[in-house]
């Protein structure tokens, strides 16, 4: 293992220039990062290295605040709709010089995560302002929507291409989502009621939609999973929040379809399922977003006598699989030899049983 003294042996000697001593430290921290103290077998996850990142941020957001009240009094009235393209324009530029710096240069984690959101929300409200026609939505037709929806995902995709932010991974996906109902709403028409987006037993394609959507982006955080079995470059990190869209998206749909027909106890079977799929992808990200948004859609639309008996039996679930997940995976992932279990996560217990 190559430490600081060997670095500064490196400079010193002629080898290495202080800048790419110092390239090399800042890229072996960044590859280490939340992995350094981790158990075998645990799932990386990071939000910030330390508090100069959180630091950073908050001097971001309050730049952010005052850039959109230095903006707002400069174009008050109708004239800040009018000259919000080119608001966004400046604002997103100056967003993708802060991210060269901070992500590209500084590899920091916390600020990578904010600037990725500032830029997906300037791009949605730019091209808001330019293609949205506020009539029509006002009147309830959404189909001038449809298009500053797409751009913005394209263009916070173009956004990844370059940073390579694995949060920003999790924004595409939503802005999918919000294109493809917007889309199927212009086709088919706006839902008379909000129930209509997730029911399956609704008429409309939009519980459909946000299914194969779901399915969709748990395949592509498949992909970025199985390029890094064992978690070790930042694939595994976009695949990671990738998770965490794909998950709510599948539960959301299933689970309110079988909560407005109490079929409870397949709601259960249904949510079983889910925590063998994570056992074997080991992801506890995936099991802990579905089950959990399944909680709170019980808890919030559901009356039955038989939910808080559900969820006592989830939680039980959760905290055995969290004191014995690596033997109980170790156990799964033998039942199922069929699987390409070397591009999956290896078991950290052993021989399999």
């Amino acid at each position: 293992m190559i430490d600081e003294t060997d670095l500064k042996a490196g400079v010193a000697s002629g080898i290495l220039s202080e800048g790419q001593a110092a390239a090399l430290a800042s890229l072996a921290h960044s590859r280490s990062g939340a992995r350094k103290e981790l158990a075998p077998g645990d799932e990386p996850f990071e939000l910030f290295r330390g508090f100069n990142e959180i630091f950073i941020v908050i001097g971001l957001i309050i730049l952010a605040s005052g850039w959109y009240g230095v903006t707002t009094v400069m174009f008050a009235g109708s004239n800040y709709f009018d000259a919000a393209g080119m608001i966004a324009l400046i604002s997103g530029f100056v967003l993708w010089l802060l991210s060269e710096y901070f992500i590209r240069r500084r590899r920091m984690v916390a600020p990578a995560i904010l600037l990725s959101i500032l830029f997906a929300l300037n791009a949605t409200f730019g091209f808001f302002a330019i293609f949205a026609q506020p009539f029509m939505v006002a009147q309830e037709d959404f189909s001038s929507l449809s298009l500053p929806f797409l751009v913005a995902t394209l263009t916070l995709l173009a956004y990844w291409f370059r940073f390579r932010v694995p949060f920003a991974m999790a924004l595409i996906a939503t802005g999918a989502f919000a294109t493809a109902l917007v889309f199927a709403s212009t086709v088919n028409g706006s839902p008379s009621d909000p129930s209509e987006l997730f029911l399956l037993s609704a008429g409309g394609p939009f519980a459909w939609i946000t299914l194969a959507l779901g399915v969709i982006v748990f395949l592509v955080a498949m992909w970025f999973d199985m390029s890094d079995p064992h978690r070790v470059t930042r694939r595994s990190a976009q695949g990671f929040w990738l998770h965490i869209v794909a998950a709510p998206a599948l539960v959301n749909t299933l689970a309110l379809t079988l909560l407005e027909g109490q079929a409870y106890l397949l709601l259960f079977v249904v949510l079983l399922v889910f925590a063998l799929v994570a056992i074997v992808i080991d992801r506890r990200s995936f099991l802990i977003a579905g089950i959990g948004y399944s909680v709170i859609l019980a808890t919030i639309v559901s009356e039955g006598r038989s939910v808080p008996f559900i969820i006592l039996a989830l939680g039980i679930i959760l905290v055995l699989l969290g004191a014995f997940w690596e033997r109980i995976r170790a156990r799964v992932l033998g039942l199922f030899p069929f699987l390409p279990l070397d591009r999956l996560p290896p078991s950290h217990s052993g021989k399999i049983a």
